[in-house]
C-alpha cells in the first residue's frame, strides 16, 4: 500500500479523536512518531503497532526515514527522542532511529518550547507536555505557511446562504481564479460531494463538503480520498460534469446555464475563513497505537507508570494563505468528465455553508519524491470566521 494511502487509513482511525467537533489534526505528525517507535516493539505490541501502521514495523520505519532524508521545502518537520542518561535499555532502539532526528538528554522547559517554536514556525510557542518528570521523549513536530497561487476574492456571506450566511458578514470567493479548483464528484463514503482546492507552492488545501445529514467521519474520509486521487489523477479525472446535473438550486450549490456565451463550464465557490486550534489525547484510542508504543519504550527502559501521548495542531485558513502547525509526543515519566453539449455554457456556484472537512496534501518537488500526495494535516471546520478584506 503506497504512503498516502495508509496515510489515508490513518487518518480514518484518528477522525475517531474529533467526536464530530470543530478542530485540526496531523495525522502524519502522529504515524511518524508511531513508525519511529515500532523498533522498539516486539510480540503482541509490535503486532498492535503493525495494525495501527497498516503496514509491517520495518516498512513504516523505512517510510518514515525518507521523508526526513528528503525534507520539503513547504511542510518543515522535525523529530527528536529525548530521554534520561541512566536508562541503557533503549540504546539498541536509539541506534534505529534516522540521522535526522535529534537525541540527547530531556530539555528543560524552556529548552522544549523554544524546540517547539523553532520547528512550528512559532505557531506553537509552549511545548505541550511539562518535561521536568519526563524519562523518555518522541516527538515531532510539522508546520507549513503557504500563500495561495492567487488570494480568494470576498463575497456578502449571503450569498453563501445556509446558517451560516446569518452568523457571517464576508466570505471567500474562488471565482475563475488560477490556482482554485472547484467541481463536484462522487465518493463512495460520503456520496455526491462538493470539492474546492486553494493552489500553493509545494501544498494544495482541499475543501469536501457533503450533504449535512452526512457523517462528519466519513465527510473526512472522502475528503483524503478526493485529496489523494487529486494529486494522482487530477481534477479532470473526478469531477462530475455540470451537464450531467439537473439545473437550479441544490443544498450545496447552484447550476445554471446560459446559451451562445463560452460554451463549456464552469465552478465557483464561496467558502467561509477559519481557524482551530486542537489538543488530542492519543492515548484515548488504543487503534492509534501510542499506548502499545509507550508501552514498548517501556519495556526497554524498564519503567513504569502513566503513558502520555498527546498532539497540539492549530491551523488558520484565509484569503491569502493557509498555516498549520502540529506537535505530536510519546512521552514516559519516571470518474472522467464527458464532452459538453456545443454551445451551452453551465455555471455551478458551491456554497460551503454547513461543517465541511478539510485536507492538506504535499505536492512532491522532485522525481519520486516521498512526499508527492501526502496528506499533512486535516480539519472538520464547524466554526466558520469572517473573511478580512
Amino acid at each position: 500500500m503506497r504512503l498516502p494511502d495508509l496515510m489515508c487509513r490513518y487518518a480514518e482511525r484518528f477522525a475517531a479523536l474529533g467526536s464530530g467537533e470543530h478542530h485540526v489534526a496531523s495525522p502524519l505528525g502522529a504515524w511518524l512518531v508511531l513508525a519511529l517507535a515500532g523498533p522498539a516493539a516486539s510480540g503482541e505490541l509490535a503486532k498492535e503497532i503493525e495494525d495501527a501502521l497498516g503496514t509491517d514495523i520495518d516498512s513504516a520505519h523505512r517510510a518514515a526515514k525518507e521523508l526526513l532524508a528528503h525534507p520539503h521545502p513547504a511542510v518543515p518537520a522535525a523529530v527528536a527522542a529525548w530521554r534520561r542518561d541512566d536508562l541503557p535499555g533503549l540504546n539498541a532502539w536509539l541506534s534505529t532511529l534516522p540521522a535526522e532526528v535529534e537525541t540527547g538528554p530531556i530539555p528543560t522547559q524552556g529548552q522544549a518550547d523554544s524546540w517547539a517554536r523553532e520547528h512550528t514556525l512559532g505557531l506553537i510557542d509552549r511545548f505541550p507536555v511539562g518535561t521536568s518528570d519526563l524519562a523518555v521523549l518522541l516527538v515531532s513536530a510539522l508546520a507549513t505557511r503557504v500563500t495561495w497561487m492567487t488570494r480568494f476574492d470576498t463575497a456578502d456571506a449571503a450569498d453563501l446562504r445556509g446558517p451560516w450566511s446569518s452568523t457571517l458578514h464576508r466570505v471567500l470567493r474562488a471565482s475563475r481564479l488560477p490556482g482554485h479548483d472547484a467541481y463536484i464528484t462522487e465518493t463512495e463514503r460520503a456520496g455526491r460531494v462538493a470539492v474546492h482546492s486553494a493552489l500553493a507552492d509545494g501544498l494544495v488545501v482541499t475543501s469536501v463538503i457533503a450533504e449535512a445529514t452526512a457523517a462528519p467521519g466519513d465527510v473526512l474520509a472522502a475528503a483524503h480520498d478526493v485529496a489523494v486521487a487529486q494529486a494522482q489523477d487530477g481534477a479532470d479525472a473526478v469531477s462530475v460534469s455540470l451537464f450531467d446535473l439537473p439545473l437550479g438550486d441544490h443544498a450545496l450549490w447552484t447550476i445554471t446555464e446560459e446559451e451562445g456565451v463560452n460554451p463549456g463550464e464552469h465552478v465557483d465557490a464561496l467558502l467561509p475563513a477559519w481557524h482551530a486550534d486542537s489538543a488530542h489525547d492519543l492515548a484515548s484510542e488504543p487503534k492509534l497505537g501510542f499506548v502499545a508504543a509507550g508501552q514498548a519504550l517501556q519495556q526497554l527502559a524498564r519503567l513504569k507508570g502513566p503513558i502520555d501521548a498527546k498532539q497540539t495542531a492549530i491551523a488558520r485558513y484565509g484569503r491569502r494563505g493557509f498555516e498549520a502547525a502540529a506537535v505530536t509526543h510519546v512521552a514516559m515519566a519516571t470518474s472522467a468528465r464527458r464532452a459538453e453539449p456545443s454551445g451551452l455554457h453551465r455555471t455551478a456556484t458551491l456554497r460551503f455553508g454547513h461543517p465541511y472537512a478539510v485536507v492538506a496534501t504535499a505536492h512532491g518537488t522532485e522525481p519520486d519524491d516521498p512526499w508527492e500526495g501526502l496528506p499533512v494535516f486535516s480539519a472538520w471546520i464547524s466554526e466558520p470566521e469572517d473573511a478580512q478584506e
